[in-house]
């Protein structure tokens, strides 16, 4: 019994890192795209320059909308079963921006979206089943 409440301490201790460390850096890239001028962004990232402006905006609301929905609801005890459904959300955004550049032959760029994947399902999967966090009562 000791050894599975360790087993659920660390577990617990690595997904509020993961969830903090993933949770920062979509939405410093969620203002980023949601804020910054086009002609800017499309410098620093190539891809913005192959889709619509609007579509650029979206995804950066989406990731701002996800990196504050891993962190907000399982800290503040509110409604924490959102923070599983905001990792779901940014391991989609991974998998549509992995599909993206493999279709144009970026492949060096497909590795970092199948680690943030794979990052954001560990929380989902972590959050909604293992270690769910529990909301205020």
């Amino acid at each position: 019994m000791t050894n599975q409440k360790t087993t659920s301490k660390a577990l617990n201790i690595s997904l509020w890192i993961a969830q903090a460390i993933l949770a920062i850096m979509f939405i410093m890239a969620g203002v980023m795209k949601s804020t910054q001028p086009i002609e800017q962004l499309g410098t620093s990232l190539p891809w913005v320059n192959d889709v619509s402006s609007g579509l650029v905006r979206f995804i950066g609301i989406s990731e701002l909308l996800g990196g504050i929905g891993l962190l907000l609801p399982a800290l503040l005890r509110i409604k924490p079963m959102l923070t599983p459904l905001a990792a779901l959300g940014i391991f989609t955004i991974m998998v549509f921006a992995f599909v993206h550049h493999i279709t144009k032959g970026e492949y060096e760029a497909s590795g970092f979206n199948v680690i943030l994947a794979a990052i954001a399902f560990f929380i989902a999967w972590g959050r909604y089943k293992e270690v769910p966090v529990q909301p205020k009562s």
